[in-house]
């Protein structure tokens, strides 16, 4: 059984790698484990920022590890820790990530920002009055 669900999993990559191309199967395969690392680790990821920071969430204030998404494709690009008064940080889905530059090419930017929905790509629903308290590199 286990080899059979083995070969199914590598036949529908095979199939799939076929149909996005091998560089793009690369970008979807870190995203879907982005995903599925803050899905599950999002928690324990908090927690231990907030031991890193000695932040002591309580009351009148919360901190949530949610996903970073790209603006311009929603992939998944990272994690990043929220925080603010409890009933907006329970808005927040995520945080989409928005680069430009300055100064010709001289200076990159790149904003971070609080949003209460996980497909950026319909719109930036900005959740006012949370921001962004910490990063979280994941390496794939």
């Amino acid at each position: 059984m286990k080899h059979r669900l083995r070969g199914l999993a590598l036949g529908a990559l095979l199939v799939l790698g076929s149909v996005v191309g091998y560089t793009q199967l690369d970008k979807v395969l870190k995203a879907g484990g982005i995903a599925l690392i803050v899905d599950r680790l999002g928690g324990d990821m908090d927690r231990a920022l907030n031991r890193l920071t000695n932040t002591k969430p309580d009351a009148n204030f919360a901190t949530k590890v949610v996903p970073i998404i790209s603006a311009g494709n929603g992939a998944y690009i990272g994690a990043a820790q929220v925080m603010g008064k409890p009933d907006l940080v329970r808005k927040v889905q995520a945080v989409a990530q928005i680069e430009g530059d300055f100064m010709g090419r001289e200076v990159r930017l790149r904003a971070l920002i609080p949003i209460s929905t996980k497909n950026p790509q319909r719109s930036i629903d900005r959740v006012e009055g949370v921001g962004v308290s910490g990063i979280i590199d994941i390496r794939l």
